[in-house]
């Protein structure tokens, strides 16, 4: 299940997959702030990448909300991985900005580092407990506002772990492209 949209020169793509086996050239990782590979989807990346992943996010000095680090891919199909620590969910007004920070930064590191095509997860929808539909309004505003500025890359997908979640980014991103 996916849909494709054309955002100027660049594609957005929603799919209901595993994150894990995505051929872009980058994957996000939904990390805590240490970049163990804890539980969700850092968990579910750790372990398809291999123990290296967790050797080398060591010497990366840890990360803080919204903030971005590039590691390599290892046993991934992407050559790289790219850790953001989203916000815990607590209502405030900090935390669509927080949330925005870690799309933007991490798509501001692809672009820095001549990345191409970049697969998210839904950040912070998981154990941080951000309500998914908040959270795909303000992903796919960051997602959508970046392209239009950054032509070099060219591929974003978005992977989304159920069909509800799939449904819920679909008609978020249909509302926006529409207003």
């Amino acid at each position: 299940m996916s849909a494709k949209y054309k955002i100027e020169n660049s594609i957005l793509e929603l799919a209901a997959d595993d994150i894990t086996r995505q051929d872009t050239e980058a994957i996000v990782n939904a990390a805590n702030k240490a970049l163990s590979p804890g539980g969700g989807v850092s968990g579910a990346i750790h372990r398809a990448a291999g123990p290296k992943l967790w050797e080398e996010c060591r010497t990366l000095g840890g990360c803080r909300t919204g903030e971005a680090k590039l590691s390599r891919g290892y046993n991934l199909k992407a050559k790289y991985v790219i850790h953001t620590v989203g916000p815990v969910y607590s209502g405030s007004k900090s935390d669509p900005e927080d949330l925005s920070e870690c799309y933007k930064n991490s798509l501001l590191l692809a672009s820095r580092n001549k990345i191409k095509s970049v697969s998210f997860p839904s950040i912070s929808t998981g154990v941080f407990g951000y309500p998914i539909k908040e959270a795909s309004i303000v992903a796919l505003k960051t997602i959508t506002g970046f392209l239009k500025e950054h032509p070099e890359i060219e591929l974003v997908r978005i992977v989304l772990f159920t069909e509800g979640d799939y449904g819920i980014y679909k008609a978020s991103l249909d509302k926006i492209l529409k207003d």
